[in-house]
């Protein structure tokens, strides 16, 4: 019997089939297309030729979580230890997983932010607890009115995704400053923070866990290698977490994976002197810019994107299709591969959105657009 019985194939691996079928321009599931930084394919070959193919500590690779450490207060001001409150895992979702199922027990509820990625829930079902799915507003901002009605007791997490996928948008001041209420008014609650898009911001900042000192103490956050440095394949990120937390964590690690790809470690252990991190931002903005621009000859009509490398576009005044039928649409009569937001809800809430990842060369987007002014 199935520990996961409504779970199935998912959309992202669904649309990256669909596009291989029908020869389609995918712009669907989430990984950059350009190659990756030449300094990063050099340090990782002459690692190759190393004595580094052995186990790393189960932690992670010493040096490497003292350049977290410093990474942390460079950009957002916090002194984190690196031996006791920095932990390297098998990408973030690997990092979600083992930090739900170390701190949920049974019968305990979280709370998940719908639209919401795919790997929260889960975790939470395999802990025998109950994720509440809360809507955020149709400019998806979150609903601090609901949320506070939607925590009792019984809430050990609050799972928060900033930059926010799907939609690109970013909290603000006000957003922490509620998020820090509803921890003072529940001692037991926890915060799960995912910014694994936290270097992919535009024209506003963006504010980290990391900037709130009151929630130090009550908050773990999730970084991506992967996501930063385009090298999703590797799936190597990182959790950050008050000590007593952090324990917690480690103790379900070393039995998922015990410790995580030595050379890619050790590659990362090097390139993370070279790399400017704060140039992600524009980097990204150019590629955002173009897409829009393109897309201005197009009849979908774009939702602000403030961070993340996804655009999301409303297609409302073109079709009244479910958005799991016109993204199949686009694929098989337009060859661009899309992902409908309505799969990011546990209600199935279909607000005729659509979202494309803009992580591609030029001529990608060049392409798909030129075949989406079709529609």
């Amino acid at each position: 019997m199935s520990k996961l019985p409504h779970i199935g194939t998912s959309i992202f691996t669904i649309m990256s089939q669909m596009a291989t079928e029908y020869q389609a321009i995918n712009l669907s599931q989430g990984f950059p297309n350009f190659p990756v930084d030449k300094r990063l394919t050099a340090i990782l070959a002459k690692h190759a030729k190393e004595n580094v193919h052995q186990y790393t500590p189960m932690s992670g690779l010493p040096s490497l979580l003292e350049k977290i450490a410093l990474l942390t207060q460079q950009s957002y001001g916090r002194n984190v230890s690196p031996k006791e409150e920095i932990l390297i895992t098998a990408g973030a979702t690997q990092g979600i997983f083992a930090s739900i199922q170390a701190l949920v027990q049974a019968h305990e509820e979280v709370i998940i932010l719908d639209p919401s990625y795919d790997c929260y829930e889960a975790p939470i079902l395999l802990s025998n607890a109950k994720p509440i799915r809360v809507s955020l507003n149709d400019d998806f901002t979150p609903n601090w009115e609901v949320i506070f009605t939607a925590v009792n007791e019984k809430t050990k997490l609050i799972i928060i995704n900033n930059p926010h996928n799907p939609t690109g948008k970013m909290w603000t001041e006000n957003d922490f400053v509620q998020l820090e209420k509803l921890v003072d008014a529940y001692p037991n609650l926890l915060v799960l923070s995912d910014e694994v898009y936290e270097y992919i911001t535009f024209e506003k900042p963006h504010i980290s866990v990391h900037h709130r000192p009151k929630l130090w103490h009550r908050s773990i956050s999730v970084s991506s290698f992967g996501k930063s440095f385009h090298i999703t394949g590797w799936k190597i990120g990182y959790v950050i977490a008050p000590e007593p937390i952090m324990r917690e964590i480690k103790k379900v690690h070393q039995f998922l994976v015990f410790s995580v790809s030595s050379i890619a470690q050790h590659a990362l252990n090097d390139y993370i002197d070279w790399v400017d991190v704060k140039a992600l931002g524009a980097f990204y903005q150019q590629k955002r810019d173009f897409f829009s621009n393109l897309m201005k000859a197009t009849k979908l009509d774009l939702l602000p994107c403030e961070g993340t490398y996804f655009q999301v576009a409303s297609y409302a005044n073109i079709s009244e299709e479910k958005d799991l039928d016109f993204t199949k649409r686009l694929v098989t009569e337009l060859g661009v591969a899309t992902i409908p937001i309505s799969i990011f809800y546990a209600n199935g809430n279909d607000n005729k959105c659509i979202r494309f990842c803009f992580a591609k060369d030029d001529e990608t987007l060049l392409k798909a657009a030129e075949r989406l002014m079709k529609l």
